[in-house]
C-alpha cells in the first residue's frame, strides 16, 4: 500500500477504504502485506453475522439494525455477500440496492461481495475484508450471508455473534431439528412474526434448544393455572413491559456452571417484523448482551484465537496453492502426467504426489 493510500486510510477517508478492500478482495499483488500492516489495528469491532434461508428478510433486518446502531451513536460497516454474476463474476448487488436508505449516512459503509463459488455462504476473503473495516475503525460490523440454507456454517467462524433468521414459511417442524445451521446461532430470530405459524415456529425452536440443553420445555410453561389463569407463558422478547413481569422467560444466560462460576449463554429466541421496525431494538440489546457475555466469560478471546488459527491455516493453504499452480511446476507436471492417468498407467493420487514432490524439489534447489 502506498504511503498516500495508507495516510488516507488512517484519516478515515471512504475512497481509501474502498480501494484497500478492492485490493484485498481481488488478491492483487501485495495484498497480504497490506493486511499484515493493518492487523494491529483490528480486533476492536463487534462482528455480527446474519444468516438464514433466502427470503427471510435478512437485508431488511440488517438495515434496521444499522439504523438502530446509528441512533445509538455507533458506526456500522455492512458486508453483504451476494450471489456471483455469471457474466462479470462480481456481486449482483441486490443487498446494496435494498439498503439504499443507508447509503447517504457517513457513519455507515456498505460493501457487496461476490461468493465466487465459495461454499458456506461466504466469500473466501470475507474475513479479511472484515479485518480491513475493523482496522478502519467501525464499531459494529454486520456480515449478511448469501442465504443458501444448511451450508451457511462459515459465519460461525467469522462472527463474534451469529444470528439465525427464520420465517414461518421456512419449513415445517422438522426444519428446526436439523443439525448444522441450527446449531451455530447465538441468537435466533423469527422474522415476519405477523404471519401465521410464527408463534409455532418460535416454540419449536425453543423446544429444540431445550432438547439440546437437556430441558426440552425450558421456555414453555403450563398453559393454565389450576385456578384458570395462564401461567408460565413464553413472553415475546419484543414486548419488554410484559417481559419484565416474567424475569427469566427470555434471559440470555443459564445458571452459572459450578465448575467455572460463570454463566453459560442460552440463545434467546426473538421475534421481529423487520419491515415495520418491530423488535429490532430488542435484537440490538440482545446482541450487546451477548457481546458483554463474551468479554466477561473469556469466550471472546477463545473465539478470536480460534478464528486467527483457522485463518492462518487458510492463508498457508492459499499460499501453497498459489505456489504450486501459479509459480511452481504444478501445471507442467499436470500436463505431463494426465495422459498416463487417462490410460490407467497412473492415478490422480500418484500424479498429485508427483506435483507436491516437484514443489519440494524446487524448494531444495532454492
Amino acid at each position: 500500500m502506498s504511503d498516500d493510500l495508507l495516510a488516507a486510510f488512517e484519516a478515515r477517508r471512504m475512497p481509501a477504504l474502498a480501494r484497500v478492500i478492492s485490493l484485498v478482495e481481488n488478491g492483487r499483488e501485495g495484498f497480504e502485506e497490506v493486511l499484515s500492516s493493518l492487523h494491529r489495528q483490528s480486533g476492536r469491532a463487534h462482528r455480527i453475522g446474519i444468516t438464514g434461508p433466502p427470503g427471510g428478510g435478512k437485508s431488511t433486518l440488517v438495515e434496521g439494525l444499522a439504523k438502530t446502531y446509528r441512533g445509538r451513536g455507533k458506526s456500522v460497516a455492512v458486508i453483504a455477500v451476494d450471489p456471483t454474476s455469471p457474466f462479470s463474476g462480481g456481486a449482483l448487488l441486490g443487498d446494496r440496492i435494498r439498503m439504499e436508505s443507508l447509503t447517504l449516512d457517513p457513519g455507515v459503509y456498505i460493501r457487496s461481495m461476490a461468493t465466487r463459488g465459495a461454499l458456506g455462504g461466504l466469500a473466501t476473503t470475507t474475513r479479511e475484508v472484515c479485518d480491513v473495516v475493523d482496522a478502519f475503525g467501525f464499531d459494529r460490523i454486520i456480515v449478511e450471508t448469501v442465504g443458501v440454507g444448511q451450508t451457511e456454517l462459515e459465519i460461525a467462524g467469522t462472527a463474534d455473534t451469529a444470528i439465525l433468521v427464520l420465517v414461518p414459511e421456512s419449513g415445517d417442524g422438522v426444519q428446526v431439528l436439523k443439525a448444522g445451521v441450527m446449531e451455530i446461532a447465538d441468537i435466533y430470530v423469527v422474522n415476519k412474526a405477523d404471519r401465521p405459524g410464527a408463534d409455532q415456529l418460535r416454540q419449536e425452536i425453543e423446544v429444540m434448544l431445550g432438547i439440546r440443553e437437556g430441558n426440552a420445555y425450558r421456555h414453555v410453561g403450563a398453559h393454565h393455572r389450576p385456578g384458570g389463569g395462564s401461567a408460565g407463558r413464553r413472553v415475546d422478547a419484543s414486548e419488554p413491559s410484559k417481559a419484565a413481569a416474567v424475569p427469566d422467560a427470555n434471559s440470555p444466560t443459564r445458571p452459572a456452571d459450578p465448575s467455572t462460576r460463570r454463566p453459560a449463554w442460552s440463545p434467546p429466541v426473538l421475534t421481529t417484523i423487520a419491515f415495520k421496525g418491530e423488535g429490532i431494538g430488542v435484537l440490538a440489546d440482545a446482541i450487546e448482551k451477548h457481546g458483554a457475555y463474551l468479554k466477561e466469560s473469556g469466550e471472546l478471546e477463545r473465539r478470536r484465537r480460534a478464528r486467527l488459527e483457522r485463518h492462518t491455516r487458510e492463508v498457508v493453504d492459499r499460499s501453497l496453492r498459489q505456489r504450486i499452480w501459479r509459480e511452481g511446476v504444478g501445471e507442467a507436471k499436470l500436463a505431463e502426467g494426465i495422459e498416463q492417468v487417462m490410460r490407467g498407467e497412473s492415478s490422480p493420487y500418484q500424479l498429485a504426489r508427483d506435483i507436491v514432490a516437484g514443489l519440494n524439489e524446487e524448494n531444495h534447489h532454492e
